[in-house]
């Protein structure tokens, strides 16, 4: 469910994708102005297995890319595609290294800590695993759940595989047994759209869903430690104020102990700081656009990184000045990497909205008791308009008056 408009940073390198492409380039203040950039409509494609009666292939995608995430160390770079394709990149230098077919279209996808494998699952509540050593290598059926996978995440020491459902779940599993399951962290009211497994509290896990709470956990025994409503800020009343939304990203800046929402579907990023020895959440900031904002990403020296449709200013950085989060000046990377968009921003112009976010995954709610009340009453009134018309009401002396039907003495 990620928008096809999407941003990445990882060390010194930064990708920017939209529809069927993405370019990297890096954030080096060197005189390194390289640009690599890549079209999954290039990309080898095979048949897919499941074909019509008649034989000829169905569901073929539009190379869409879904999903994209750089390993841990920021060697490899892996993206799915909507024509069901995982496409493995090294990234020193950058290389295709492998262009292989999943079974279902994905949701989202993540390396292990090792880098030696990476995860994707995808709609039909599946989670496979491909060698990362072994490219060419098919994948491997991890486990499954019975409704839509939204996030996959491992921990850090690799011993676990997180997944997030459409049906308000999160399940932790044993990544040597995936069918041995540790723990469910329950209590989101809505899909689980997002999970994070802080890198320096390894312990925690932070959930955000379509009930528009954030939550963090102890994840191993199920125990959910704190919960933030991302409407209680008291801020100016605004035009998404009663809509519902999930987070569409949530990112974390380790150098602050920072946490960053971008809501689904409007231009609103939730600042909160983690405080991990009182297992607590709070509350700093809401920023707000005056463009729709696409993705968001924590570049550690300098703060947090903001695409949004604007071919002027296509990327602004926001950082912490004197304890309020502000819009800062434009530094010579930002310049760089900008310059690179609006030479390419018809990849991001014409991807735009191609998605519906989470709005299709709500439950859908019938007030089947205001129907059956409403039916009830009006049988009501036809069986007591059907009752006067057989019993005529009493005449003046409080005798019913019957019709004659002839004359009589």
């Amino acid at each position: 469910m990620a928008s096809s408009v999407g941003l990445s940073l990882c060390g010194q390198v930064v990708v920017v994708r939209g529809g069927s492409r993405f370019l990297a380039t890096s954030t080096s203040s060197s005189d390194d102005d390289s640009l690599f950039t890549y079209d999954c409509s290039t990309a080898e494609k095979k048949s897919p297995e499941n074909k019509g009666e008649d034989g000829p292939p169905v569901d073929q995608g539009s190379d869409t890319i879904l999903a994209s995430t750089f390993s841990t160390s920021g060697s490899y770079f892996a993206l799915t595609d909507d024509s069901k394709r995982l496409i493995l990149f090294r990234t020193k230098p950058w290389q295709c290294l492998s262009v292989r077919m999943v079974v279902r279209r994905c949701t989202a996808l993540t390396f292990t800590a090792s880098e030696e494998k990476v995860l994707v699952a995808d709609k039909s509540g599946d989670v496979y695993s491909f060698s990362v050593l072994e490219p060419h290598g098919c994948g491997k059926l991890e486990l499954g759940h019975l409704s839509m996978l939204l996030d996959v995440a491992v921990s850090p020491d690799d011993l676990f595989i997180l997944t997030a459902d459409r049906d308000e779940k999160i399940r932790v599993s044993w990544a040597a047994a995936p069918h041995s399951i540790e723990a469910f962290c329950l209590g989101h009211t809505e899909f689980v759209s997002r999970i994070f497994v802080v890198p320096d509290q390894p312990e925690l896990l932070l959930s955000s869903s379509g009930d528009r709470t954030l939550r963090l956990w102890e994840y191993r025994s199920g125990r959910e430690l704190h919960c933030c409503h991302l409407d209680t800020p008291q801020e100016p009343a605004e035009p998404w104020g009663d809509k519902r939304f999930a987070a569409a990203r949530m990112v974390y800046w380790h150098r602050e102990n920072c946490v960053a929402l971008l809501g689904d579907g409007i231009p609103v990023v939730y600042i909160f700081q983690l405080d991990a020895p009182r297992w607590q959440l709070v509350y700093r900031q809401q920023l707000t656009f005056q463009h729709r904002v696409w993705d968001i990403a924590f570049e550690e020296s300098q703060g947090l990184w903001v695409l949004q449709d604007c071919r002027e200013d296509p990327l602004v950085l926001w950082a912490p000045v004197g304890g309020q989060w502000q819009s800062v000046p434009e530094n010579a990377v930002l310049k760089k990497v900008s310059a690179h968009l609006r030479g390419n921003w018809a990849m991001l112009e014409g991807s735009a909205g191609m998605t519906d976010g989470f709005s299709s995954l709500y439950k859908a709610t019938f007030d089947n008791m205001s129907t059956y009340l409403k039916k009830k009453e009006e049988r009501l009134q036809q069986q007591l308009e059907k009752k006067r018309r057989k019993d005529p009401p009493p005449g003046p002396n409080g005798q019913t008056k019957k019709m004659k039907s002839g004359a009589g003495p």
